[in-house]
C-alpha cells in the first residue's frame, strides 16, 4: 500500500505523544541540568589517570612507557619520563611520568589509549561537562587534572574495575609467592674457585701442628 510506512510512522510518534502524558518512559524530553539521563557504565568521553591510595603522586599506575602517547591518532598525549624511579604496586622500581599532558579538545575519544595500556594505567572518564571560556589552557589537561582514584574508577565502571582489581591481584600474589620460594630455596654449594677459597679458609683457621726442637720426634 502507497504510503503504508509514512503511517505506521505517523502512529508510532502518535503514540508515544500520547503516552508521554501518562507513562515517564515514554517521555523522551529530559530537563536537563535539573534532570539528567544516568550515564552508561560502558560510556566514554576522555581518558584519565588511575591512583592507588590516598595520594595520587605516590600511587599513580603509569610507568611512563609512553606506549600510548606512540599509539594515540591524534598525537593528543604528551608524556616526559621521570629521572629517577619509585616502586609500583608489586614493589619493583618504576619511571613515573614527570609530566602527562593530554588536549582534551583534540582528543577523540577511541580509547586505544585504553586498549594499548599494559599497567592498566589510563581508563575513559564519563565526564563531559568540560565547557570552558578558555580554548586552549582550560582544555589540556596535566597529570594532577586527570588523576582519579580507584575508587573513583569502580563507581563509574564497577565491572571492568572489579576485573582489572583481580587480575592485577593474581599478578602480585604470582610476584610475592615467586620471592617466597626464592628465598626459601637451598644456597648452592661452593663450587671451583669458591670451594678452593673456603678450604683455604679453613686450613688457616686449623691449629697447625709445630715440630719439637730437636727436629725429631
Amino acid at each position: 500500500m502507497l504510503g503504508e510506512g509514512i503511517l505506521k510512522g505517523l502512529a508510532e510518534t502518535a503514540k508515544n505523544f500520547a503516552g508521554s502524558y501518562v507513562s515517564k518512559e515514554r517521555l523522551t524530553t529530559v530537563e536537563y541540568p535539573e534532570e539528567r539521563i544516568p550515564t552508561a557504565e560502558n560510556a566514554r568521553v576522555f581518558p584519565f589517570l588511575v591512583y592507588d591510595g590516598p595520594d595520587w603522586q605516590a600511587g599513580m599506575r603509569c610507568v611512563a612507557c609512553q606506549i600510548c602517547e606512540k599509539e594515540c591518532p591524534p598525537k593528543c598525549i604528551f608524556i616526559e619520563k621521570s629521572k629517577d624511579k619509585k616502586p609500583d604496586y608489586v614493589g619493583k622500581q618504576q619511571f613515573y611520568p614527570a609530566r602527562f599532558d593530554i588536549d582534551v579538545s583534540v582528543c577523540m575519544s577511541c580509547q586505544i589509549c585504553v586498549e594499548v595500556c599494559p599497567f592498566e594505567a589510563i581508563k575513559m572518564n564519563t565526564e563531559f561537562e568540560l565547557a570552558t571560556d578558555d580554548r586552549f589552557g582550560g582544555l589540556l589537561l596535566d597529570r594532577e587534572k586527570l588523576a582519579r582514584s580507584n575508587e573513583y574508577y569502580h563507581r563509574i565502571h564497577p565491572t571492568e574495575a572489579t576485573e582489572v582489581d583481580g587480575r592485577l591481584a593474581e599478578e602480585k600474589a604470582k610476584v610475592e609467592a615467586k620471592a617466597k620460594a626464592a628465598a626459601a630455596a637451598p644456597k648452592p654449594a661452593a663450587t671451583g674457585s669458591g670451594a678452593k677459597t673456603a678450604a683455604s679458609a679453613e686450613t688457616a683457621a686449623s691449629p697447625q701442628k709445630v715440630p719439637p726442637a730437636g727436629g725429631k720426634d
